[in-house]
């Protein structure tokens, strides 16, 4: 079972979702890229998941239990105390960032699987863990307000030269301000959001040549290539 919401009041349009995760069976899970920081509340305690450059298979086990809170892509700011960039890859438990979240009780999820029992547990880690980030961002610098425009222009797909000329940014301005907000430079961040682009085109049903050219790519073996090299299967097997 996976579950999204709206992300409520508080979050200065910086968080994308709320979410929540229970297993029914022992297996893997795929994460891919999306640009976005995830603070997640797992079988092992809280943790943050920084911005992937490539695919992340996650072994999980029948009735462990994820809640989690995604921050938009650049709106993560200095939430966690460093940039972006430093969590890249990574998966950092909160305590070595200086951040704290509990649940009043026991962190982790311990008998028979039970999606009633799962609900409950996860609504008092998710206020516990909005409450760590709101607090969090009122104590800290707002995210780079132009983060969502240089997210925007590179989507449609011109050079990292033009969109920091639209910007007013040299490309050394651009790409630290990239590194800082998105945690990759804008050519990988380039890659990231068009993946993600014809990722959704697909999903709704759209045919793949068809995602290729909306999407920004040279042709249909481009976006398979692409697609392969950030995800590490096939478009086909992420539409399904």
């Amino acid at each position: 079972m996976y579950e999204e919401r709206p992300p409520g009041d508080g979050f200065d349009g910086r968080v994308a979702c709320v979410w929540r995760q229970v297993s029914d069976v022992d297996g893997a899970r795929l994460v891919v890229p999306d640009g976005c920081v995830d603070l997640i509340w797992g079988p092992s305690g809280a943790f943050v998941a920084g911005p992937d450059t490539g695919p992340m298979p996650v072994r999980v086990r029948a009735g462990d239990a994820f809640t989690g809170i995604r921050f938009k892509p650049g709106g993560v700011g200095d939430v966690f105390g460093v940039p972006a960039h430093a969590l890249r890859d990574q998966r950092v438990p909160v305590a070595d960032l200086g951040f704290s979240v509990s649940d009043g009780g026991s962190s982790v999820f311990d008998g028979e699987f039970s999606v009633g029992r799962h609900v409950a547990m996860s609504g008092g880690r998710l206020a516990s863990m909005r409450a760590a980030v709101v607090a969090r961002l009122r104590a800290t610098a707002p995210a780079d307000a132009a983060a969502p425009a240089i997210a925007e222009a590179l989507r449609t797909g011109r050079t990292v030269g033009e969109v920091a000329w639209t910007l007013g940014f040299s490309e050394r301005q651009l790409l630290r301000r990239s590194l800082a907000s998105f945690g990759y430079g804008p050519k990988v961040l380039q890659r990231v959001v068009r993946f993600q682009r014809a990722l959704k085109l697909a999903r709704a049903g759209v045919a793949p040549v068809e995602v290729a050219v909306v999407s920004g790519y040279a042709d249909q073996a481009h976006l398979a290539n692409e697609v392969k090299r950030l995800s590490g299967v096939t478009l086909a097997e992420l539409r399904r």
